[in-house]
């Protein structure tokens, strides 16, 4: 059955997520290390998410749909 393209979406997000986070795992570990980074803050960490995220904004509905 096709994918809505909510579902592509979702899924390419997730998947577009986890190759960024192990592709740059030695600088994410640098920011949250970082003096300046709290671990206790939510807001912080939504941030970090919400920039590796955008990535997905230079990809076409059909890219992603190829790639889930």
């Amino acid at each position: 059955p096709k994918k809505s393209d909510t579902q592509v979406r979702s899924e390419f997000n997730q998947y577009y997520l986890q190759r960024a986070t192990k592709e740059f795992a030695e600088d994410l570990d640098k920011v949250r290390s970082a003096d300046d980074f709290k671990r206790d803050d939510s807001a912080g960490i939504q941030m970090l998410i919400a920039a590796l995220q955008q990535g997905t904004k230079m990809f076409s509905l059909e890219d992603m749909r190829r790639v889930v």
